[in-house]
């Protein structure tokens, strides 16, 4: 059976009028020409894309859309209706959202952060704002340290929600982060915890002392092409230390008083030098 928002590897049944029949032996998809390219040759398996056109008809595309079913994705609003509103997904077909699955009212212009999915009810490919309906909350399989993929979804009183992994929700607490994040953003993240309840804490900068001991390096290259000096130390603020070095002021802290206890610096408040 094809799958509806998502890519399928598909026979090329026969050619007719203004394009192709494609098929997985059971059902079958029209593939206009102007959706077509050059490697569609009857006999042959396309890998395409599979949604229903305006006659509510399965039709194929080789454009490549910018999620498919079952993403989290980040698309803008072209198009509103009474009903909802049309998101841009890529291609010559764009997503709905109706009304019912905003999480806050989209007008025509906007992005947002998006679940697509295929509606159980009408079996039509959709698009949701209400992000928790979406997210797994059981069976957390992350642990504290873990590296991952960060879609930045909103910002909130306490930080940022981030989807992670495509498949989980967590929060960068905003005094901790020390960049400029807007939804949409995709950054690499750490699981800083998972808290009773499976709730999720992330952190942009990288958890364990391996990440020590790789930025000890840098830490150290810094100081000889500063010229044996820079002017940050324990006391300086967080915000200088992020501009700087990129790391938050507790992993710099441990950083230099790593390379201290080596003998290689000497610590002030406000600045570390290269010891002779």
């Amino acid at each position: 059976m094809l799958e509806l928002g998502l890519y399928n590897e598909l026979r090329v049944k026969e050619r007719v009028d203004h394009g192709f029949l494609l098929t997985d032996g059971e059902e079958d998809a029209f593939l206009p020409d102007h959706h077509a390219n050059s490697d569609i040759v009857v006999g042959q398996n396309a890998h395409v894309f599979i949604f229903l056109n305006k006659e509510n008809r399965l039709q194929a595309t080789t454009q490549k859309p910018y999620a498919c079913a079952g993403d989290f994705a980040f698309l803008k609003v072209v198009a509103e209706s009474p009903d909802g509103v049309y998101l841009d997904l890529g291609i010559d077909k764009d997503v709905f959202v109706p009304n019912r699955a905003q999480k806050r009212p989209m007008m025509k212009g906007g992005k947002h952060v998006v679940y697509l999915y295929i509606d159980d009810q009408t079996g039509k490919f959709l698009a949701s704002s209400r992000l928790l309906d979406f997210v797994e909350e059981e069976d957390i399989d992350l642990e504290e340290g873990d590296e991952v993929s960060l879609l930045i979804a909103e910002e909130t009183d306490l930080g940022y929600n981030a989807i992670i992994d495509n498949k989980y929700i967590g929060l960068l607490y905003r005094n901790e982060v020390f960049t400029e994040l807007r939804p949409g953003d995709v950054k690499k993240g750490w699981v800083k915890k998972v808290r009773i309840g499976n709730k999720i804490d992330l952190t942009l900068q990288s958890i364990g002392y391996s990440h020590i001991i790789d930025s000890k390096d840098g830490v150290l290259q810094e100081l000889i092409d500063s010229g044996g000096t820079i002017p940050l130390g324990d006391k300086s603020n967080p915000v200088d230390i992020y501009d700087r070095f990129q790391l938050s002021k507790s992993a710099f802290k441990k950083i230099i008083g790593a390379l201290y206890k080596e003998r290689k610096i000497t610590i002030g408040d406000h600045e570390i030098k290269l010891v002779d």
